[in-house]
């Protein structure tokens, strides 16, 4: 769900200067809006387990089968369109799963008339780095981005997070680095005063897939916290949490006599501006949300085998007094619950990071596209 928003709010931006067609390779959530001017093609959808593993999500094909047939409409539509630009969210650094459908991908754009299609690698602020085969991992991809890539966009201020600090291959990167700043939804500013914002917590987990423990915990932490604090809770489940745990927490919350959780919210920046504190996990796009929103927050990082992505980005932000962090492994209804006490006369730090990275990313990408034509002889407008 995180790469999805990410990926549209990115798309709604290079929509300013370019013609946009979107890949889109997973379930379209119901509620999620795609930006007016981008074309949406859908591929057979992929998922993922509850032991993680890749499933196909169309019940007419296997996984083998709707594999075979990603890999050639990506083809087709490569070949239809003729793209100025390819743009590959976050593969060869992630997606090592699709490299079947994306490395042909990357040859036909290799072997392309010129002028040949600028290709990018567009990379989030923090890689996961603490695989079990992390040094080849990062070897590989040195050597597929050098050899297909002519840049990388960095979605980071690099006042917060380097790409290096993440990523440690022996042989040197030679593609181009660019940092963007932060790609966010939405790009009005403005954090609502405390007198003017709801007596409420915000409970949320993304688009949910991993968030039940996060929300059936604060579900039960608020049983506790109604007796010393008068405080409403709206549960945000997410999309994508599966219909046991929505079923689940429904019950939990009719014993409990607590906050009634819903799917989806459409805006949760909106919702998060006029709450009085915040809980959730600190992916990428909830996490620019809470500084947005400038709303005391408490995150519970999604933590598993190797995946510290969300740990490393929390204390991070943790460090630089925008939120506070409790990890998941000390988590409990009694410890929430003291956490939000403590949560709700925090004052978060305001931070100068740079937030208009879908602005940047296509200043750069016409950058890069004027040059690759310039060298064809052949200028672009």
């Amino acid at each position: 769900m995180g790469h999805l928003v990410r990926s549209l709010a990115l798309a709604a931006g290079l929509a300013e200067r370019f013609q946009v067609a979107l890949l889109n390779g997973g379930p379209l959530p119901k509620g999620v809006k795609v930006p007016i001017g981008i074309k949406v093609i859908h591929l057979p959808p992929l998922g993922l387990d509850a032991n993680m593993q890749l499933v196909s999500l169309d019940h007419r094909c296997n996984l083998e089968r709707a594999q075979q047939l990603r890999q050639k409409i990506i083809l087709e539509i490569f070949h239809s369109l003729r793209p100025n630009v390819l743009l590959i969210e976050l593969f060869p650094f992630g997606r090592k799963k699709f490299a079947n459908e994306l490395l042909p991908l990357l040859e036909e754009a290799r072997i392309a008339h010129p002028p040949r299609p600028v290709v990018v690698c567009s990379l989030r602020d923090i890689l996961i780095g603490q695989r079990w085969d992390q040094q080849s991992h990062d070897e590989r991809a040195a050597e597929v981005a050098n050899r297909f890539f002519d840049a990388i966009l960095v979605h980071s201020d690099p006042k917060f997070a380097r790409l290096e600090e993440s990523f440690h291959p022996q042989r040197a990167l030679r593609v181009p680095v660019c940092y963007t700043g932060f790609v966010s939804r939405d790009q009005k500013n403005g954090v609502a005063p405390r007198s003017a914002r709801k007596h409420q917590v915000i409970v949320s987990a993304g688009g949910g897939l991993v968030g039940e423990p996060l929300l059936r915990t604060a579900i039960e932490a608020h049983a506790l916290l109604r007796e010393a604090e008068d405080i409403e809770m709206k549960v945000i489940a997410g999309p994508l949490l599966p219909a046991e745990a929505w079923n689940a927490l429904c019950a939990l919350s009719r014993r409990q006599k607590g906050p009634s959780p819903c799917r989806f919210v459409p805006d949760l920046l909106a919702e998060l501006r006029t709450a009085s504190a915040s809980v959730s996990q600190c992916g990428y796009n909830t996490a620019l949300d809470i500084l947005r929103s400038g709303v005391p927050a408490l995150v519970v990082p999604f933590e598993r085998g190797n995946d510290d992505e969300q740990m490393n980005r929390a204390r991070r932000l943790e460090r630089m007094g925008a939120l506070r962090v409790l990890e998941q492994k000390n988590m409990s209804a009694q410890r929430l619950t003291e956490e939000i006490r403590a949560l709700l006369p925090f004052k978060p730090q305001a931070l100068q990071l740079d937030l208009n990275g879908a602005h940047y990313s296509a200043r750069i990408l016409e950058r890069l596209l004027h040059e690759r034509c310039a060298e064809a002889g052949n200028p672009w407008r």
